[in-house]
């Protein structure tokens, strides 16, 4: 629950709209900014290039004991004493789908964070869909757009999102086939056995999964005092409490658990994990799962620092 008057609660045909809309004005904002996040990582992003049979030279190795003569690079092993192998590069490209949750506690900005959740979502999501796009991967986004390979994938989501239907909860990925990634991208406020339940059979599927937790600092440092009335931006429900800071203790105890029982269940069936606060720069967890995206080992935790 967030402090009142804080977030719109859609439950309204008017106040969906006006959701909608919202949304719709939020993109193009989200898109500009992921793209100069965007370039300012992707010196160092080198995609995830494999060797195996394509045309683009990927580099020179030694010769091994049994392998194809026809495979020896004379030019180059005439330069010294050893005899190298030429390799090329892997080239069949990957599909990954990337998911934002869009649902009404996305909406909360407290005076502590940077974003509101939502944009903060949709920016990360693009700055990926971008660089992805860029190293030839094909970029999908179940129930809002179909796998592309181009080099505009991230303008062409951001087109398809602010025309998708509302929706909460995880997507649908029946849809999802074959070698796939996918991200998904969200607060995960729910208890972690209930997101598992429903992540659980992804990875069951043989899908590769990565999971970005959106945090605003209020909701992990509970900074309320006094009276504070909160109310659930899913269902509308309100809760008084006389004194808050009475209930922080309990609280952050509460939600820090719930994030490691998350973190932990993710991992245990080959998941990654990273959390991510919106007072901390977008370009940290892009960071962070750019470097699990590429096979490689990265710290998933808060903000993507160690």
């Amino acid at each position: 629950m967030a402090p009142i008057g804080q977030i719109v609660n859609p439950t309204s045909g008017s106040d969906a709209l006006a959701r909608a809309r919202q949304r719709a004005s939020l993109v193009p904002d989200c898109l500009v900014e992921a793209k100069r996040i965007a370039n300012t990582v992707i010196a160092g992003w080198h995609g995830r290039r494999k060797r195996g049979i394509g045309e683009n030279f990927w580099q020179f190795r030694p010769y091994t004991e049994g392998e194809s003569l026809s495979r020896i690079d004379w030019r180059r092993s005439a330069r010294d004493d050893h005899t190298y192998i030429k390799d090329r590069e892997w080239e069949a490209a990957h599909t990954i789908w990337l998911w934002a949750d869009m649902s009404a506690s996305m909406m909360y900005k407290s005076n502590y964070g940077n974003a509101s959740k939502e944009g903060r979502a949709l920016v990360i999501m693009l700055a990926l869909a971008e660089i992805l796009a860029r190293s030839g991967e094909r970029i999908g986004c179940p129930g809002v757009m179909e796998p592309i390979a181009a080099r505009n994938a991230a303008e062409r989501l951001a087109t398809a999102l602010m025309h998708a239907p509302l929706s909460g909860g995880l997507p649908d990925t029946t849809m999802i086939r074959g070698w796939s990634e996918l991200v998904l991208i969200g607060d995960f406020l729910d208890d972690a056995a209930a997101v598992m339940t429903r992540i659980g059979p992804l990875a069951r599927r043989g899908l590769r999964g990565h999971v970005i937790e959106i945090a605003d600092p209020a909701e992990e440092l509970f900074p309320y005092d006094g009276r504070t009335e909160f109310t659930d931006p899913e269902t509308g429900s309100k809760l008084t409490s006389g004194r808050a800071e009475h209930v922080r203790e309990a609280y952050t105890r509460a939600y820090l658990s719930r994030r490691d029982d998350l973190g932990q269940a993710l991992r245990h069936m080959g998941w990654t994990f990273v959390s991510h606060r919106t007072d901390h720069l977008a370009s940290e967890a892009l960071v962070a799962v750019h470097m699990y995206l590429s096979g490689m080992p990265a710290t998933a935790a808060h903000g993507g620092h160690p």
